[in-house]
């Protein structure tokens, strides 16, 4: 006897403040935007008031999840924010098979673009209305996390220098001017900026050096665009490592518009490495990855396959 099935429950878990209200203005248009392009979906809508009750209800939404029912999509997880709600939504769906959608509304939205998942709302809707999937790597953080956490999921990069610096003073800034945080806070950072002392464990070979920045990455994009890692994979099973050894002042005010095309690694401070497993350590060295903080070194970082599906354009389902 065939079992019933009454169509897929898809939960949107929004942060209704991101992009300064963005998110709140534009949920309307999304949830009919869903509705109509899946007329047989269930949906169901959390306005989350915290980071961690959006936490909490991504976590309940892929719980809640029904087994695959063959021929039928999948019950999905929906957030809608910025690149904090993205981590969120993939920390939670990481491993179910839950497919998760990507809807952004924030600053940065790097994870998104490192995917090509389109930036615009009717892009979005189109994306998981279309129901193409792509099963992608993930990468696993340990560590003295922050909250007491032994292992994060993270999409993007992990950051511990430079960039990781200009990420943190951008969290913390009082006003939201966009892309242009990560400009002004790259400039402030820049003034008083020296060389790190980095110890690093590379697929078990040590290796000790100074650099501007190391930046390690699943998905390549972030910053707010800045193309950290060019030429990252999410289905290779490697992380990217980009070294940027020292240079001066000067030389890395010029790399850093260039970061925003990937062209800065025609320069010869520049060093791409690929790896499945690093180990960052080293002297005032502090971790961030896809917006959020991660805690001090030394941080372990593996690549692991097929951890995530997450709904892409057809053409890039389609190119793996």
């Amino acid at each position: 006897m065939a079992l019933h099935y009454d169509g897929p429950t898809l939960t949107l878990v929004v942060n209704p403040a991101a992009g300064r209200g963005r998110a709140r203005r534009l949920l309307p248009q999304l949830t009919a935007g869903l509705v109509a392009g899946l007329p047989d979906a269930t949906l169901h809508v959390h306005q989350t008031t915290s980071f961690s009750d959006a936490r909490l209800r991504c976590i309940q939404a892929v719980e809640k999840a029904r087994p695959p029912v063959e021929g039928h999509r999948r019950d999905a997880l929906i957030v809608m924010g910025g690149d904090g709600m993205m981590h969120l939504g993939l920390n939670a769906a990481a491993g179910t098979g839950v497919p998760l959608g990507l809807v952004a509304a924030g600053r940065g939205n790097d994870f998104g673009r490192g995917l090509g998942v389109p930036p615009d709302l009717s892009g979005a809707i189109r994306t998981i209305v279309g129901g193409h999937t792509l099963r992608m790597d993930l990468m696993e953080v340990t560590g003295a996390l922050l909250e007491g956490a032994e292992r994060r999921w993270v999409g993007s990069i992990v950051s511990t220098g430079f960039d990781a610096r200009v990420n943190y003073r951008t969290n913390h800034l009082r006003w939201n001017f966009g892309q242009l945080s990560y400009t002004w806070s790259a400039l402030a950072e820049l003034s008083r900026f020296e060389p790190l002392s980095y110890r690093l464990v590379i697929d078990g070979v040590p290796r000790e050096q100074t650099a501007m920045f190391i930046a390690v990455g699943n998905a390549g994009v972030f910053g707010g665009g800045m193309r950290g890692c060019p030429d990252a994979d999410v289905t290779d099973g490697l992380l990217d490592i980009t070294i940027i050894n020292p240079v001066s002042r000067a030389t890395l005010l010029r790399l850093l518009p260039t970061m925003f095309s990937g062209g800065f690694v025609k320069d010869p401070a520049v060093e791409l490495l690929r790896a499945r497993q690093v180990r960052v350590d080293g002297d005032g060295l502090y971790g961030m990855a896809d917006g959020e903080e991660l805690g001090p070194v030394p941080l372990h970082l593996r690549a692991v396959p097929d951890m995530l599906d997450v709904f892409v354009p057809a053409e890039r389902a389609a190119a793996g």
